[in-house]
């Protein structure tokens, strides 16, 4: 019997499970909804979806599973509109939303209807937007989270876990609070201390323009969230507020003791300071797939000489390894080799790392 899948929203993350559900569900029939057509017949013509559908109620109606593939203040207003129409009494709901609390609330509304609601969010993304960047290996190793209510049943978690086989994610249980406060301090919090971080640098480089060029190597490397999506990171600061708010009392209470302790030049406090931070980074797992994506990166320490580079990409050539950027690192402090190549995935860095020390005698260092 076929299985009716609609994913309601198509860009990144939706044609990514679309494209997943596709490789391990051969009776699914995957139908996208989306306000903007251009990207619902895109996707259409590259075999992300099987079916367009113009009626949301139409198509939510005859759906099995519903993906709701939007950002987190789309999603509120989504679940209240889906409540109103005549669903399957089989139907299963689901997000992908960055938080969870304001969200799993909202779904009350359907919860009191009879249906079944289960959070959702996996934990991977990309540089790249829109159903073009669709990646069926996107989530492989990632972490997936579910978010149940309780009200649904056992066979109803099974099905949405099997659809989600092909995604080759980790599925984790959590309820909602975890799941918030957790993303709130590993992936909430970076973002906003590198975007501050980036917005007093810039008062910096209009005192002294030299510092834009100094910038371009650990600064930039370090800050680089913040060049995520700035409307998704409103979104998502605004959705989980509370938690943020306690969060940042706490390092403005963090920053402040480290104030004093320099002010007081406790020397043997400082080093501790830093001492305990390298060895909690230390221990945290390489390139396991977080709550931040992780950066696939390769720093290599390539001679200055020339062809030096043309070589090492010639080698990801011939053992065919593709690459997604290098950059020649002009300010390198605290960061080891000239030469910085980033991969798609984990597979291709570990593979180009072996490659580099198989065929040169440059030496690696994996970030």
């Amino acid at each position: 019997m076929k299985k009716n899948i609609l994913m309601i929203g198509i860009g990144l993350i939706g044609s990514s499970i679309a494209l997943s559900i596709k490789e391990t569900t051969k009776n699914a029939i995957i139908v996208g909804f989306s306000h903007n057509e251009k990207e619902l017949f895109g996707a259409k013509s590259h075999q992300i979806i099987d079916k367009i559908n113009l009626n949301l109620e139409k198509a939510a109606q005859e759906a099995d599973v519903i993906f709701l593939c939007t950002p987190v203040s789309v999603t509120l207003k989504l679940i209240q509109e889906l409540s109103t129409f005549s669903l399957k009494e089989s139907v299963i709901i689901t997000d992908v939303g960055s938080t969870k609390v304001e969200i799993m609330n909202q779904a009350q509304v359907l919860l009191d209807k009879g249906y079944t609601f289960i959070g959702g969010h996996p934990m991977a993304g990309s540089h790249k937007s829109g159903f073009l960047a669709g990646n069926k290996d996107l989530f492989e190793n990632a972490y997936y989270i579910l978010v149940p209510t309780g009200n649904e049943m056992n066979e109803q978690m099974t099905c949405l876990t099997d659809l989600l086989t092909g995604t080759r994610a980790k599925i984790v249980i959590l309820d909602a609070y975890e799941h918030d406060q957790i993303t709130g301090i590993l992936s909430h919090m970076p973002h906003i201390i590198a975007a501050q971080l980036v917005q007093q640098a810039d008062d910096l480089m209009v005192q002294n323009p030299i510092s834009k060029k100094l910038a371009a190597g650990g600064f930039r490397d370090i800050t680089r969230i913040a060049s995520s999506d700035p409307k998704m990171w409103t979104d998502i600061s605004k959705s989980n507020a509370v938690i943020l708010e306690k969060e940042i009392d706490n390092w403005l209470v963090k920053l402040s003791d480290f104030k004093d302790i320099l002010k007081s030049d406790k020397e043997v406090e400082i080093f501790n300071f830093f001492e305990r931070s390298k060895k909690v980074r230390d221990e945290i797992p390489v390139h396991k797939e977080g709550t931040i994506p992780g950066f696939h990166d390769l720093y290599i320490n390539v001679p200055d000489y020339p062809g030096a580079i043309a070589e090492v990409t010639a080698i990801l050539a011939k053992v065919n390894i593709s690459l997604i950027n290098i950059k020649i690192m002009e300010t390198r402090d605290d960061i080891f080799g000239i030469l910085r190549i980033s991969f798609k995935n984990e597979k291709d860095l570990f593979l180009a790392k072996e490659a580099v020390a198989k065929h040169t005698p440059y030496e690696s260092v994996i970030n």
